[in-house]
């Protein structure tokens, strides 16, 4: 597929308008036009950009061989599967969908119509979680730190929904395993749900996850720790520094070897531009996304699974 991509946005609020100035600084494709409920908005971002506003979310069935779709998650299958059963290439923003049935429909519309179709989880193309996932092996215990100041951004979700689901998006990938059991707990503390969680996914490899996520913590803080085989590296999101130990040379005289310790500067980049880099990549070579449908749908269902059980206050499922 070497012609230049007729490429549309749907939604182009505060993430979406992004979406747009990416792709129409992107070799190779076209920007038709972008869609807003919102009519100031849509115009905004056209007139930028020196594209075409539409308002209807299904404007560009017919202009489009490939959208990015930032609209609320509850609009996620409406929007999604009449571009999908187009066989229109999609970039859609995580979570897949508000319900597993949803996100199914939407899974198997891409399948069915042959359609790309990359789930939006930007933590994967962090540089840092890059960096680390070409350096794991056989990971055995992961701890996973993210936490924030309140802000008044998704307060209409749960923290597992709007943070954790990165994490365990990154867990998922690193581990490669089916989940054996998941224990969980948290608490509402400035809203309606909960804001504050952390959870235990236990792997039928006998690898253990470790999940922390908080939106009401004084100051910033992420931070990936992975201990393997002879191995433990962490990358902190923060200052991108990559953290390795592991087993040197045995000195003379001694029974054990030496522990080396590293630190690399993993230099920084903007995840939302290799993300879109990386579909608009896929969608010519015809191969597999690094975030499949089938990948955001198995980190929607963990998320729920850990919502549910902190619901229930059971403690494990």
């Amino acid at each position: 597929m070497n012609e230049v991509l007729r490429v549309g946005v749907i939604g182009v609020g505060y993430l979406g308008r992004f979406h747009a100035r990416i792709y129409n600084d992107m070799p190779g494709v076209e920007l038709v036009g972008v869609i807003d409920t919102d009519h100031e908005t849509a115009n905004r971002v056209a007139g930028k950009y020196d594209t075409r506003a539409y308002y209807d979310p299904m404007a560009l069935l017919d202009e489009v061989d490939v959208v990015s779709v930032v609209v609320p998650t509850s609009l996620h299958r409406q929007v999604a599967v009449p571009y999908l059963e187009k066989g229109i290439h999609m970039l859609l923003e995580k979570p897949v969908a508000s319900t597993l049935e949803d996100a199914g429909i939407i899974v198997e519309a891409a399948r069915k119509h042959g359609a790309t179709l990359q789930i939006g989880h930007l933590e994967r193309f962090n540089a840092g979680v890059m960096a680390l996932a070409d350096r794991v092996t056989e990971p055995r215990f992961i701890e996973a730190h993210r936490l924030g100041p309140f802000v008044e951004r998704a307060t209409d979700v749960d923290v597992v929904t709007d943070l954790m689901i990165h994490d365990i998006d990154i867990v998922l990938s690193l581990v490669g395993e089916k989940l054996a059991s998941i224990s969980a707990t948290g608490t509402p503390v400035l809203t309606d749900h909960v804001d504050i969680a952390n959870a235990r996914l236990e792997f039928t490899n006998g690898a253990v996850a470790n999940v922390t996520a908080s939106r009401v913590s004084s100051r910033k803080f992420r931070r990936i720790r992975v201990f393997g085989r002879n191995s433990y590296r962490a990358i902190n999101f923060v200052d991108q520094q990559l953290e390795v130990a592991y087993p040197g040379d045995i000195p003379d005289g001694q029974n054990f070897p030496e522990i080396v310790y590293e630190s690399h500067s993993i230099t920084p980049s903007q995840p939302l531009d290799a993300e879109l880099k990386h579909f608009i990549e896929v969608v010519r070579d015809g191969v597999n996304p690094l975030v499949s449908g089938e990948d955001g749908m198995e980190a929607l269902r963990v998320a729920m699974q850990v919502t549910d059980i902190i619901k229930a206050g059971s403690g494990t499922q």
